[in-house]
């Protein structure tokens, strides 16, 4: 089972949903970076439940634990593992799923493949096993953040609804983070009606990255716009992903779609954007820009059609606990530090930051 990505700075995660404990160890990371538990809670408590309406209403602290890696507030350059205990588990909402697997979730594959299956709060497949994507993504925004460069993530649409502007600084001033304040309202109401329903919706994340140097990346294999979409598919919600126009090149003109150079303050930069900032799978020094297509939430309190794998017969289920009726809004962190990860990864891997200590660059 692959619970590793980066090739020099890397994050492995482990844990489960209903399991003691979830982290994540991060290797690579160079020495003399100065951080914090603070640093990396900050984000945690972008993702973490119970926070308003439009999330799950399982109520964890997500408390992280540093166990290594840093020395007198620095990075010391030898790996990095941070804990997040689980204390609010109700293991026994899942019971009914040990042969009955829920329609859009992982379970049926689960059993398939490995037979002793965590049904549990969907085990090891659960969305909260993210903490661990989130504990890398906090180490590496705080690396990059050194170098200049920012990931940003925010809800470009719920349902049929779609964001018109962005203010970066309005996207936490409401529980959908949505940089668009005159419809992050009917978003909210959107997610909150068909939790009422008993249903759920789908939404779109833009992530953001700035400060990007020219020449990230491989020109064939380790493409960075092949890296960063692979990671963000990793993401469990994720059913489709966008680099910069993405799908809407395919009704464009080769003279609408050329991104054209040109020389402002002895900079190189291109007059439009639709290669995302990222051209011949290396980095052009524009803004990176990926969007993800996520999925609604699968767990839904409707009647559903399923089977039961034991007995061979089919079978009528209502899925109950605690679920988000829109899991769009937490992806936001999740997808900035996935992000963020590829980033790091290749700043050290094409030379932008020292691999070993920081201090040397």
């Amino acid at each position: 089972m692959a619970n590793r990505f980066g090739e020099v700075f890397s994050v492995t995660s482990f844990g489960a949903s209903h399991g003691k404990a979830i982290g994540a160890v991060v290797d690579g990371c160079p020495a003399n970076l100065e951080l914090s538990a603070e640093d990396i809670q900050k984000e945690l408590n972008k993702r973490k439940p119970g926070t308003s309406a439009v999330t799950t209403p399982r109520k964890e602290d997500d408390e992280v634990q540093i166990l290594s890696g840093i020395f007198e507030g620095k990075t010391d350059g030898t790996p990095i593992a941070g804990i997040v205990f689980n204390k609010n588990q109700h293991s026994k909402d899942y019971s009914m799923f040990k042969d009955t697997p829920r329609p859009s979730h992982g379970d049926y594959g689960w059993m398939t493949r490995y037979g002793n299956y965590d049904y549990n709060g969907g085990g090891r497949g659960s969305g909260r096993t993210t903490i661990g994507h989130v504990i890398g993504g906090a180490i590496a925004k705080k690396l990059l953040k050194k170098y200049g460069i920012e990931v940003i993530a925010h809800v470009t649409q719920i349902g049929d609804i779609k964001s018109s502007k962005l203010n970066i600084e309005d996207i936490e001033k409401n529980v959908v983070r949505c940089g668009d304040l005159d419809v992050a309202k009917e978003m909210e109401e959107l997610i909150i009606a068909k939790k009422q329903e008993g249903d759920s919706v789908g939404g779109v994340v833009e992530i953001i990255a700035t400060g990007i140097p020219a020449g990230l990346g491989e020109p064939v294999f380790g493409k960075l716009d092949g890296d960063i979409a692979q990671v963000l598919m990793n993401i469990g919600a994720v059913k489709g992903v966008e680099i910069g126009s993405g799908f809407d090149v395919a009704n464009k003109l080769g003279s609408a779609n050329n991104d054209e150079f040109y020389i402002e303050n002895d900079e190189i930069k291109t007059r439009t954007n639709n290669s995302g900032g990222i051209i011949g799978g290396m980095s052009n020094g524009m803004p990176i820009v990926a969007r993800i297509a996520i999925k609604p939430t699968p767990s839904i309190s409707k009647l559903q059609e399923t089977v039961d794998m034991k007995n061979m017969e089919n079978k009528k289920i209502e899925i109950k606990g605690r679920h988000d009726p829109c899991i769009a809004p937490r992806v936001t962190v999740v997808a900035e530090s996935s992000v963020a990860i590829v980033l790091a990864d290749h700043m050290i891997r094409s030379g932008f930051i020292h691999p070993t200590n920081i201090e040397n660059d």
